[in-house]
């Protein structure tokens, strides 16, 4: 039997950035720079919006495989924060790009590709696991975010199962 891993991976990865996207498309104005959780560097780097534009901005990364000198699309930044917090259309705007991106990027992966070594400060990953532990990365604060939700009384994130096949 032969299993089609490239397609099977993107169907788990997509599902985790669908949950991500739910969140993200739910989440009223006035939740938008709700805390998350508290960062005792700056209060913003866990509120809403910029938890989603952190997960966005490291799935980009990591799809590039860039260890270091990355630089996401305009308007966003990295190293500091915007002065005024990034507007959901933005961020939504990037979650399509990103999540377009990250299935061609694993649908086409070769074993070449896959096997490439990248060394980061904190781990020394191949291309496919740094893949994984991405996924794992958006899930986490996908969680995250749809947790925050619903303790505010927002409805409707749930499971999602496979990626779904319609853009978000």
């Amino acid at each position: 039997m032969s299993v089609d891993w490239r397609r099977s991976t993107w169907k788990q990865f997509g599902a985790a950035i669908d949950m991500l996207a739910d969140a993200i498309h739910l989440c009223p104005e006035h939740l938008w720079t709700v805390e998350v959780y508290k960062d005792s560097e700056d209060e913003r780097f866990g509120q809403f919006w910029f938890v989603s534009y952190h997960t966005l901005k490291w799935l980009d990364q990591f799809l590039e495989g860039v260890t270091k000198g990355f630089k996401p699309p305009a308007p966003f930044i990295v190293g500091a924060l915007p002065e005024q917090p990034y507007t959901k259309n933005q961020v939504v705007e990037y979650l399509g790009a990103c999540r377009k991106k990250c299935q061609t990027t694993i649908e086409s992966l070769t074993d070449e590709r896959a096997g490439q070594i990248l060394v980061f400060d904190w781990m020394e990953p191949s291309f496919l696991e740094l893949q994984l532990y991405c996924m794992r990365h958006v899930q986490e604060h996908a969680a995250q975010l749809s947790l925050i939700l619903g303790q505010h009384g927002v409805t409707g994130t749930d499971w999602v199962a496979s990626a779904r096949s319609e853009n978000i």
